[in-house]
């Protein structure tokens, strides 16, 4: 497993995190995510197991494709 953490935005959907991480809840408390070395973090506010996809957003209507800026020339 690497030490590098990968966040990617998944068009109309979640985040998937990979990589070693700690997920906290406003109160200081942690989630498990033991043995998973990925995990989806949902977008779109309709998931039943918030903080976590369940693929409502599929059936929600959820749109957004943000891409990263191209980088622009010195």
């Amino acid at each position: 497993m690497s030490d590098e953490v990968v966040i990617k935005v998944r068009e109309n959907g979640p985040l998937l995190v990979s990589g070693p991480i700690t997920l906290t809840d406003h109160l200081g408390g942690n989630y498990d995510t033991t043995g998973k070395a990925n995990i989806a973090l949902c977008r779109c506010g309709h998931s039943q197991k918030k903080p976590f996809c369940d693929g409502s957003h599929k059936t929600a209507g959820f749109v957004s494709n943000e891409t990263a800026p191209i980088p622009t020339q010195p």
